[in-house]
């Protein structure tokens, strides 16, 4: 499932955040679909990350993946 999620952020997710000066980097991948990033460059910090985290990252991944559960920072 990681290479999935790693497709998914790179293909769904990482232009929109670089459209902002952001990024985001993949930590790890649960058995049971718990997925870790880290919010990076102008995303890391910003008041709205956790926004964004919910938002754009957990709802892309959950639409494309249907094995990820919850993705946390």
């Amino acid at each position: 499932m990681r290479e999935k999620v790693e497709k998914v952020l790179d293909r769904d997710v990482k232009p929109l955040l670089k459209s902002h000066g952001g990024s985001v980097k993949l930590i790890s991948v649960s058995e049971d679909g718990v997925v870790k990033v880290a919010l990076t460059g102008a995303c890391y910090g910003c008041p709205m990350a956790r926004m964004t985290l919910v938002g754009l990252v957990e709802r892309t991944l959950k639409a494309k993946i249907p094995e990820v559960k919850k993705v946390i920072g």
